[in-house]
């Protein structure tokens, strides 16, 4: 037994370097053309969701920015009735939470229901900036991994279809095709898939951050202007 083993042992490792060089390439190759077809669509979904992700990250990113002094500065400028410096700063920050303040500073002098729904319209449209294109990923989340399954199914549909035409012979190569579809599509659905969830929900908890800033800061501005002169 080992003068075998002793003899064989270049074939051993000749066919141990094939396993370990099977690649994903290879797998999706071997797939065929449905499963290429469909590993390319979920390819292009995980492109959008890392390029909405990325966008969003540092957009949120720089929204959330804001200079610590800015509302004491505000409280300055509108206790001393100079409105138009008020202004000024405002619109030298560029910033959702600066622009909710100057749109307050800019009904001043108005009733306070005005000043609180001019503040509110401005604050859902900022809202709104904020989550753009966000929705996407969240759909991304839910369509991969169906897409995915829909290769799974293709490649079983292949597999059966080859051992029909094989009337009744059953070869593992025959069905190789179909199974590499299967099983590929299916991985790289719930990859592309838990990708775009995370980023989502990634998303999600730092535009959350940002709106509670945006509310504070307007709330603090209103009571600025309900204090007695």
């Amino acid at each position: 037994m080992i003068s075998f083993f002793q003899d064989n042992k270049e074939l051993i490792e000749e066919v141990a370097s094939e396993e370990k060089t099977l690649s994903i390439y290879k797998l999706i190759m071997d797939g065929g053309l449905g499963g290429q077809i469909i590993i390319a669509i979920l390819f292009v979904l995980l492109a959008v969701a890392l390029y909405i992700y990325f966008e969003r990250f540092f957009a949120i990113k720089s929204a959330s920015k804001i200079d610590e002094n800015f509302m004491n500065q505000i409280k300055e400028y509108v206790s001393n009735g100079k409105l138009e410096s008020a202004d000024a700063l405002c619109k030298s920050k560029n910033t959702p939470t600066a622009r909710l303040i100057g749109k307050g500073v800019s009904r001043i002098g108005k009733p306070l229901d005005d000043i609180t729904k001019a503040i509110e319209t401005a604050g859902k449209l900022e809202v709104y900036q904020l989550e753009k294109n966000v929705s996407v990923l969240a759909t991304i989340s839910g369509v991969a991994p169906m897409i995915g399954f829909l290769g799974t199914v293709i490649g079983m549909i292949i597999a059966i279809h080859e051992i029909a035409n094989a009337g009744g012979q059953i070869d593992i190569k025959l069905l190789s095709d179909g199974l590499y579809t299967a099983m590929t599509t299916t991985v790289a659905g719930l990859i592309v898939g838990i990708i775009a969830y995370i980023t989502y929900n990634h998303l999600v908890v730092r535009t959350d951050k940002v709106v509670y800033q945006m509310e504070a800061k307007s709330v603090e501005f209103l009571d600025l202007l309900n204090e007695p002169v």
